[in-house]
């Protein structure tokens, strides 16, 4: 068959090669195959095409990775852009004097006229309360158990965190001012016991970290922000404006009985001397006292002359008369700080001791005169957590100025409280309500002359015991 050379195998495939030829040879499938594509064409035929839609011109281009393309991106402030809204949310307050206008005006006049028609009638009564001697520690500890919260007394009267309050000196009416981090003012008549008692009102632009009822005219309330000190004057409803700079502001105090002069801090470490009676929004004086940072200044209630301030890890005494631009050495230096320090302050009667409250959580007792440490002992966290993105809120240790040996501060121990100490370091008392008390109180105020007792917490909130 020719095919002798082949192994068995392949001549078995080439057979069966041969056989499907002649298998699809007797099919015809090229007559087939012809048939079907002149059925296709003739049926195309009947179709008719559709037209392609012409693209847009003013599609918008697809969006690209400026990263992936290695591209620089362009210098758009979108920082800028998105924070917009907030700004205008909470515009600016101009500078200069401002109406005593509340934010709900429109809504509440007449229960704003009677809360200011209020404050200006306590104000013309007698608050002087000096020659009140200090209580023996037995009857003080009852005084503190014979005050209880209660739900009438709990009100948000600030939209955000409270920074500093203020209880005026009545003897008759409870009014409280509390200020927030956002820049507003808030009134509250507690005596009132009415949902009209507290009105909100924005004399600054930025946090109020301070505030003052003046010690001669309760009818003027001075707040100070971080560029400007003013001062609520109710007999003519207005805020004043008594200082205006761009040092960043930190707290004040007054230098005198009658108010008019000031020693304000500054964040940069400085501190400024102000007198209201002299004509335009600048400072008498601006001293490098050596601080890195000063976040408090408390002046001596004897010797009106010194002034203790408190800082990053230092406080120290000094005396306002020598104070200079440049150069300032201190009287006294209160030292063992090993970290920032929140707050220092003088007892209220002979100023005989200093508190201080510093961010390794210890609260600290000191001897003024000497300058010795009498008291070192930890608290449970003095650092109240706030929000997020914020920082922490230090709680701030404050004498009663009606008992020259006991100080109250917030703690985060559970139940939320109010706690007092003797300067031995004796826990007195523990204010807690566990209904109406469940955060912590940072801020804190005590009645010159009342057992009245007013916490303020991180959501605006105030608790009057």
């Amino acid at each position: 068959d020719g095919h002798s050379h082949l192994s068995a195998y392949e001549r078995k495939r080439l057979k069966n090669i041969t056989e499907n030829a002649k298998f699809f040879a007797a099919l015809k499938l090229h007559e087939v195959s012809a048939r079907l594509n002149q059925l296709t064409t003739k049926r195309r035929s009947h179709i008719t095409k559709r037209a392609k839609p012409k693209k847009a011109e003013d599609e918008p281009a697809r969006r690209r990775s400026m990263r992936l393309l290695r591209v620089e991106p362009l210098d758009v402030p979108l920082l800028e852009t998105l924070a917009r809204p907030a700004a205008e949310e909470y515009p600016q307050v101009p500078a200069g004097p401002l109406p005593m206008v509340p934010e709900d005006q429109a809504e509440n006049s007449k229960w704003t006229e009677a809360l200011l028609s209020t404050w200006m009638r306590i104000s013309e009564l007698n608050t002087d309360h000096a020659d009140q001697g200090t209580p023996d520690i037995k009857r003080y500890q009852e005084s503190l158990s014979s005050m209880v919260l209660s739900e009438e007394n709990v009100r948000k009267v600030v939209k955000a965190r409270v920074c500093s309050m203020a209880i005026h000196p009545s003897q008759s009416t409870i009014l409280v001012a509390a200020g927030d981090k956002l820049g507003h003012l808030g009134l509250w008549n507690v005596s009132c016991g009415s949902e009209e008692g507290a009105h909100t009102f924005i004399p600054h632009s930025f946090q109020v970290s301070c505030m003052h009822f003046s010690p001669c005219n309760p009818a003027h309330l001075l707040s100070l922000s971080s560029d400007t000190l003013r001062c609520a004057d109710v007999t003519r409803a207005v805020f004043d404006e008594i200082c205006r700079s761009e040092k960043n502001f930190s707290s004040f105090d007054f230098l005198e009985e009658n108010a008019c002069t000031a020693i304000v801090s500054q964040w940069d470490g400085a501190v400024a001397v102000v007198d209201r009676r002299t004509p335009g929004m600048s400072s008498e004086l601006s001293a490098d006292i050596g601080f890195r940072r000063t976040r408090t200044v408390h002046v001596h209630p004897v010797n009106k002359h010194y002034f203790l301030a408190a800082g990053s890890v230092d406080v120290c005494v000094f005396d306002v008369r020598y104070l200079k631009a440049k150069g300032n050495k201190p009287l006294s230096s209160l030292t063992g700080h090993t970290r920032s320090v929140a707050s220092a302050y003088f007892s209220p009667v002979t100023g005989s001791r200093v508190v201080t409250v510093c961010a390794d959580d210890k609260l600290r007792i000191f001897n003024s005169k000497n300058t010795q440490v009498l008291l070192i002992f930890k608290k449970q966290s003095n650092k109240i957590k706030t929000h997020k993105n914020s920082q922490p809120k230090p709680a701030w240790a404050i004498w009663d100025p009606k008992q020259e040996h006991c100080f109250l501060v917030g703690s985060m121990a559970q139940p939320r409280q109010i706690q007092v100490f003797q300067d031995t370091g004796n826990l007195l008392h523990s204010f807690h309500n566990g209904d109406c008390l469940t955060s912590v109180c940072s801020i804190n105020v005590v009645h010159p002359s009342q057992n009245i007792l007013v916490g303020g917490n991180s959501s605006g909130r105030l608790h009057v015991f």
